[in-house]
C-alpha cells in the first residue's frame, strides 16, 4: 500500500512540474508574440515616415564615407595644408536639457532639431596634436564651447577620457578679443552655421536608420530565442 501511495505521490509530482512547464512555455510565447508584433508595427509605422529633402554639404566640405554607420567624423575639407573634419550630435544627446528653448520651456518639437553639438578637429601633417573646438551649433549662430590642444589619438574621439596634460584655459575665460579671434578662426576654415542644413538633416537620416536596425535588430534576438 505504501508502495502504492509513493509512487502515486511521484506520478503526481512529474505531472506537476510538466504542466507547471507547459504553462511557462506558453506564456514565455505568448510574452514574446505581442512584443514582436508591437516591433513589427513600430517598424512599419518607423519605415513610412517622410525623409527631409536631401541637402548637400557646403563646398568644399564632403561627406566621409561610412559615416552614417559610424560614430566619427561626418564631413572634411582641406584648407592649405590642414585637414578639417567635423563629428556632430544632438546638443540634447551631450548637454542636459539642451533641447529646452530660451527660457527653460520645451522646444517645438522633439523631432525638431534645433541645436546641435560640433567637435571640430583641426589637424596638420607630421604633428601628434591637433586642435579641437566643441561648439554649439545653431540656424544662425555659432558659439565655441572650449578650444584644446589634445593628443591625435585622443581627438578622435571627444567622449574619450581627457589626457592629463593641461589643454588650455576655459574659453569662457579668455578676453573677448581673443574669443572673438578664435572664432575668425573657424569661420576662415568654413566652419559656421552654413553648415547647420546639411548636418540637421544628416542626423535625421541616422537616427532614422538607427532607429529602424534597432527594431529588426531586437526582433531578430526576440524570434530566435529557445522556448523556456
Amino acid at each position: 500500500m505504501w508502495r502504492k501511495a509513493t509512487a502515486f505521490s511521484g506520478f503526481g509530482a512529474t505531472l506537476k512540474q510538466q504542466l507547471c512547464r507547459r504553462h511557462s512555455t506558453a506564456t514565455a510565447t505568448a510574452v514574446n508574440s505581442m512584443l514582436l508584433r508591437s516591433l513589427k508595427e513600430h517598424y512599419l509605422e518607423v519605415s513610412k515616415m517622410t525623409p527631409p529633402p536631401k541637402v548637400n554639404p557646403p563646398s568644399p566640405f564632403t561627406v566621409v564615407k561610412g559615416a552614417l554607420d559610424g560614430a566619427g567624423p561626418v564631413l572634411k575639407r582641406t584648407y592649405g595644408d590642414e585637414q578639417i573634419s567635423i563629428s556632430v550630435m544632438r546638443m540634447d544627446n551631450i548637454i542636459p536639457g539642451g533641447g529646452l528653448a530660451a527660457g527653460g520651456e520645451d522646444g517645438a518639437d522633439d523631432d525638431d532639431i534645433n541645436q546641435l553639438f560640433l567637435h571640430v578637429e583641426v589637424s596638420k601633417p607630421g604633428q601628434k596634436e591637433s586642435l579641437l573646438f566643441l561648439c554649439g551649433l545653431y540656424p544662425d549662430a555659432l558659439g565655441i564651447h572650449s578650444v584644446s590642444i589634445r593628443p591625435m589619438a585622443d581627438a578622435s574621439d571627444y567622449a574619450a577620457p581627457r589626457s592629463s596634460a593641461y589643454t588650455g584655459p576655459l574659453f569662457e575665460d579668455l578676453d573677448e578679443g581673443m574669443k572673438d579671434a578664435f572664432h575668425s578662426y573657424i569661420e576662415e576654415r568654413g566652419v559656421g552655421d552654413s553648415l547647420f542644413p546639411f548636418l540637421r538633416a544628416w542626423l535625421y537620416v541616422k537616427d532614422h536608420r538607427n532607429l529602424m536596425r534597432w527594431f529588426k535588430t531586437v526582433g531578430s534576438f526576440v524570434n530566435e530565442t529557445k522556448s523556456v
